[in-house]
């Protein structure tokens, strides 16, 4: 991931550099407003494939792009979704011996530099690939169902013992964490005004608890005695099915996999409006719909 990430770093330097005429800024740029929908899905701990058969939530947001030139331009966006996975619904035996599961709704600000293949203009080209990477920050707060269909929420209850005084290296985690936001798309003109987007967009995220799963199990025991018997019953969930053998794990037994941290993604259509005098809408009317300032 770090290797994609400083690519990115590297290559963008040489596509502001290779933009003929980049420096005639005021006569190339322009701005766009819109809406966007799709889905989203996780990746992680209890979803070991990047494009499940299951799992796809609706995810849905606003964004606002600057093009400072018809090939290079700053994205800022905001959106909404939920993510879900069960251990239930993975065909993987252990993990359904596991049988873990989380579910978050998750708000997300992000900010980003978006590439045009080709320079996409009203009276040039009108479709074109595009790239993205950026930065953006997320809100999330996991939670499960116990036995009793009763929601609740995993992070008070430090089911892998995060913040206990006898496992100091496992600190208690945010839930405000940062993402690294990249990707792809097609776009293209409806009209002279309309902007279609069709896009694909990862999040590779700086925390491995986007599922409340990470690490090993702690002595279930210790666990309820600092947080409570239900602390104990989230935080290890085979003993719920009717194939437990009758054991709990002991303390450093698997739970998670820290090789990697979590990542979330959406697939999504976006229409905006294109505005090639921010800030001026008369002018730009008058462009558009001359009769309606005769």
């Amino acid at each position: 991931m770090k290797r994609i990430l400083l690519s990115l770093a590297l290559f963008l330097p040489l596509c502001l550099q290779a933009q003929p005429g980049f420096t005639n800024i005021g006569a190339m740029e322009h701005h766009e407003i819109g809406l966007t929908v799709g889905v989203s899905n996780y990746y992680g701990d209890l979803q070991p494939k990047l494009f499940p058969g299951y799992g796809y939530q609706p995810m849905a947001g606003i964004v606002y792009k600057y093009f400072m030139s018809p090939h290079v331009g700053l994205r800022f966006g905001a959106s909404y979704t939920n993510l879900s996975a069960a251990d239930s619904l993975s065909s993987i035996p252990i993990n359904q011996a596991r049988n873990l599961s989380f579910a978050t709704h998750l708000f997300e600000f992000h900010g980003a530099v978006e590439i045009n293949f080709l320079p996409i203009e009203v009276m040039r080209h009108k479709a074109t690939p595009y790239i993205f990477g950026g930065i953006a920050a997320f809100y999330y707060d996991p939670y499960a169902l116990d036995p009793n269909g009763n929601k609740i929420f995993l992070r008070p209850l430090s089911t892998e013992g995060e913040g206990l005084p006898m496992y100091p290296e496992r600190k208690q985690y945010s839930l405000v964490n940062m993402a690294f936001p990249f990707g792809g798309g097609f776009k293209f003109f409806i009209g002279k005004t309309i902007m279609l987007t069709t896009e694909i967009g990862f999040r590779y995220t700086n925390t491995d608890y986007l599922d409340d799963v990470s690490k090993s199990y702690v002595n279930l025991d210790t666990l309820q005695a600092y947080k409570g018997k239900l602390a104990k019953q989230m935080s290890y969930r085979g003993n719920s099915l009717k194939s437990w053998d009758g054991n709990n794990p002991n303390y450093g037994f698997q739970r998670g996999d820290t090789k990697s941290n979590d990542w979330y993604w959406y697939g999504n259509l976006t229409v905006t409006i294109f505005f090639r005098a921010f800030g001026n809408p008369k002018e730009y009317l008058k462009t558009k719909c001359p009769g309606f300032f005769r």
